[in-house]
């Protein structure tokens, strides 16, 4: 059978693959991770510190998931090589598709395993804070802003991420102003780090009773939240200035009754944070202080010049020229040099959460 010479070539090259990836997650590394948080959780005095003892729980339980995840591919291959042996000794054609499907199987999770490989920040492995800002445009930027907000939440479901909503700044008419949440999951901060910077739309205004082309800005910041800061971020709260506020929202028990809501402005770097999504004051004040933490951890490693571009990147002015990505969704026609004609994709992409669909509505001019 000519298909099997193929999917074994095929096998091989996965194999190779899984094999590499394993080299680069330090695989045995991990093994001796595991080891030493076992016995530190064996030990009489580790669950008499409740914050600890649930942070190593969750350390050693994402180890595990991998290590897991890493054997199981190991084991699907050679499952894999036993049925295309079975299938050539029995001449069993329907056995040949069954190992075909499930090689493409295997390929689509060893392509996933070695993207992993690639998140090897500092941080990468953290949870991260996003910051949705609306720019150039008015009404429409904010607007825009709301989808690339609904945009980041489906993707996030998608991915199996969790999504807190921290604070929210309705727009004036339509839209939002701002919004800031945090991601929660498997290497959230390295999936989502590369999608700092500005947004650019270009489309028909719905906004516009002439029904003219407009384009609208929004800027996302994108900051590692730690959840075990240690030493290495100290915060002197002589520098830093509380406001309590009325949270808003569409009312009930506590919401616009107390001052529940919580801003921190740090006067050395002028950086500002809130939260207002907490019924208590406490909660908020907690969430603000590892919101400004994360936002100080990232200036400081923009600081550093190696390792700027991996942490943070340069920010740019929310307007024209700054973008990083634009979002083309009006067809148009450039017919001048060498100029080409582009027309982008629906706009339910955006809704739908299709990150990977953005390439082809990218705004490409030579």
């Amino acid at each position: 059978m000519l298909e099997l010479e193929g999917y074994a070539q095929e096998l091989a090259g996965i194999r190779k693959s899984i094999l590499a990836a394993g080299e680069a997650l330090h695989i045995d590394h991990m093994k001796e991770q595991i080891d030493e948080l076992t016995e530190e959780m064996n030990q009489p005095e580790f669950w008499n510190d409740t914050e600890r003892s649930t942070r190593v729980n969750q350390k050693l339980g994402h180890l595990k998931n991998r290590l897991s995840h890493y054997e199981k591919l190991l084991s699907t291959a050679d499952d894999i090589e036993t049925m295309m042996e079975l299938a050539k000794e029995e001449n069993d054609e329907g056995m040949v598709a069954e190992a075909g499907e499930a090689l493409a199987s295997l390929k689509e999770a060893a392509d996933a395993l070695e993207l992993e490989t690639l998140m090897r920040g500092d941080y990468d492995d953290s949870d991260a804070v996003l910051s949705l800002h609306a720019g150039a445009g008015g009404t429409e930027a904010q607007d825009w802003t709301q989808m690339l907000y609904r945009m980041y939440t489906r993707y996030c479901e998608r991915m199996g991420f969790e999504v807190k909503l921290l604070d929210l700044l309705d727009g004036d008419e339509a839209g939002i102003k701002s919004v800031t949440f945090e991601v929660s999951g498997d290497h959230a901060y390295g999936y989502l780090r590369g999608e700092k910077g500005v947004h650019r739309l270009v489309r028909i205004s719905p906004f516009d009773a002439n029904a003219r082309r407009h384009t609208s800005f929004s800027s996302l910041d994108v900051a590692p939240m730690l959840e075990d800061d240690g030493d290495e971020i100290k915060i002197d709260m002589k520098d830093v200035r509380v406001d309590t506020y009325h949270s808003s929202g569409a009312g009930g028990q506590n919401v616009n009754k107390t001052s529940s809501a919580v801003r921190m402005t740090h006067y050395p770097t002028g950086i500002v944070v809130a939260c207002q999504t907490e019924r208590d004051q406490v909660q908020n004040r907690a969430t603000c202080l590892k919101m400004l933490k994360a936002k100080l951890l990232e200036l400081r490693e923009r600081e550093k010049e190696q390792q700027m571009a991996d942490i943070k990147g340069e920010m740019k002015k929310i307007e024209w020229g700054s973008q990083i990505r634009s979002y083309v969704f009006q067809p148009y026609t450039m017919v001048k040099d060498h100029r080409t004609n582009y027309e982008s994709g629906n706009i339910d992409d955006v809704m739908n959460g299709n990150l990977e669909g953005f390439v082809t509505a990218y705004l490409k001019m030579q």
